[in-house]
């Protein structure tokens, strides 16, 4: 196949910073910030036991302590783009990032369990505007030539924190109390919030004259009921009214938000976005990918201790393998690039996650010990080499002044592969590794399939010719 072209693209020139380049000082703060809330949705739950002994509460009341960071979490998010663009991304991510530190800093300092939830609840309002608002900044001030390479430092969240938050969140439970488990955010969140008060640029968005309030309703609303019913299902099961009353009523929200969007003089998010061939047919990779990535994560743990008998911290370490396979595939996706495509990276990446998760489901119980850690380094490269190809190709062709639409549906569309693929995984552990294990692989095999619509000769003509900024 012919190379693909690499010019300038369609960002906009960051402002300039006083002394630190726009480049360093948006990696900088980005993978930071979005380390911290990757972190903060799986290294709580290593702590449950011990919040359950101080606060002298049983598993289901502790729930609420991850429930409220997630439903936080989505109300959230739909609103990121919309203060960006109308206070710039400076001003609305430094102020993400002191909710979030503060927070943090709160929830370590709770003496009640309601005290704590409603702590969690101002953390996950922070994290839902980090996430979107970041990576507009990324894309923003990387042009689109330059957007793969920076790959290998926003894949750094992705890659690690799911992996490092069990290992982490164990250690410092055992080692010193749960309160460490939030504290731990603070000094990042310092560090991060003075360099980037130092060093961040602004991005002005195109403004938002009026707010979209049924818009924010109907997203946030939506977003929030059905992660909470997923979060929920395999706990409580999928035909409990506590389940199936909020997955119906926020699907129904989101079926309604559509017209509403695509009508609406000023809409909360320009659904628009989703015309875009190449974003479109990324995203639908991506989603299943996510799903099916996270499904995994949360099924080997389990393997490991109850098939396997690893205790919790050896479980996660085991584990770890699958972020150094993640990064590795963010240092190899840009040299392969070229020559390759995204298409057949993502198809590559794709194939190769099934077959992994497919070998654990078919070995199960009898897998041998010594080729789990290959596994788990093959199946993070293989997602790694998707996702780093997936969401490089989904934003070549959106124009600038749309950029904080597309990152606000793509922070939303991972946060529901995130919960719908450890739904899928919590529920079918129930009949077994191997079936849990092969749904995933069949899950992955999707995303490996969608992937082949996504257009190469789209990705060289963004790469050639730079799209509008407006």
């Amino acid at each position: 196949m012919r190379p693909l072209v690499r010019r300038a693209g369609n960002t906009a020139a960051p402002p300039t910073g006083p002394r630190v380049p726009a480049k360093v000082a948006v990696c900088g703060v980005f993978v930071a910030a979005n380390f911290m809330a990757i972190l903060d949705t799986t290294i709580v739950n290593v702590a449950l036991p011990a919040l359950g002994r101080d606060f002298g509460m049983d598993a289901s009341a502790l729930s609420a302590v991850n429930v409220g960071y997630l439903v936080a979490l989505a109300v959230f998010i739909p609103v990121s783009g919309w203060l960006g663009n109308r206070f710039g991304t400076r001003r609305t991510a430094l102020a993400a990032l002191l909710l979030f530190t503060v927070a943090s800093a709160l929830c370590g300092t709770a003496g009640s369990l309601p005290e704590l939830t409603a702590c969690r609840v101002v953390q996950g309002v922070g994290g839902g505007l980090l996430a979107p608002v970041g990576m507009t900044m990324m894309l923003r001030a990387f042009p689109v030539a330059e957007r793969l390479r920076a790959q290998k430092y926003v894949m750094v969240p992705t890659a690690v924190a799911p992996a490092l938050g069990p290992v982490l969140g164990g250690w410092l439970v055992d080692t010193a109390s749960w309160h460490w488990v939030f504290l731990v955010n603070v000094p990042v969140g310092v560090l991060a919030l003075l360099f980037g008060l130092a060093t961040l640029p602004d991005f002005p968005g195109s403004g938002a004259p009026r707010f979209d309030l049924p818009g924010f309703l109907l997203a946030g609303g939506g977003l929030a009921a059905v992660l909470y019913a997923l979060t929920r299902a395999p706990e409580r099961g999928w035909g409990s009214g506590h389940v199936l009353v909020p997955l119906l009523g926020g699907v129904l929200l989101l079926v309604v938000l559509v017209p509403w969007e695509l009508r609406a003089p000023h809409p909360m998010i320009d659904l628009h976005i989703v015309e875009d061939q190449l974003f479109r047919t990324t995203q639908m990779s991506l989603l299943p990918m996510g799903a099916a990535f996270l499904g995994v994560l949360y099924l080997y743990p389990q393997f490991l201790q109850n098939g396997l008998g690893y205790d919790a911290f050896h479980s996660g370490l085991a584990t770890f393998p699958e972020a150094l396979g993640m990064l590795t595939a963010s240092q190899i996706a840009p040299r392969l690039h070229d020559t390759v495509g995204p298409r057949r990276l993502m198809v590559t990446g794709g194939v190769g996650a099934a077959v992994i998760a497919a070998y654990l489901g078919t070995a199960a119980n009898a897998a041998p010990a010594l080729t789990l850690y290959p596994s788990l380094f093959l199946l993070g490269g293989s997602v790694g080499l998707l996702f780093a190809s997936g969401q490089n190709a989904a934003f070549v062709t959106v124009p600038a002044a749309r950029m904080a639409d597309a990152t606000t549906v793509l922070s939303m569309q991972r946060q529901l592969a995130a919960a719908g693929g450890v739904a899928l995984a919590g529920t079918l552990v129930g009949a077994g590794y191997r079936a849990s294990f092969l749904t995933m692989a069949a899950v992955s095999l999707c995303a490996s399939l969608l992937a082949l619509r996504v257009s190469d000769r789209r990705v060289r003509e963004g790469y050639a010719s730079p799209v509008p900024s407006a």
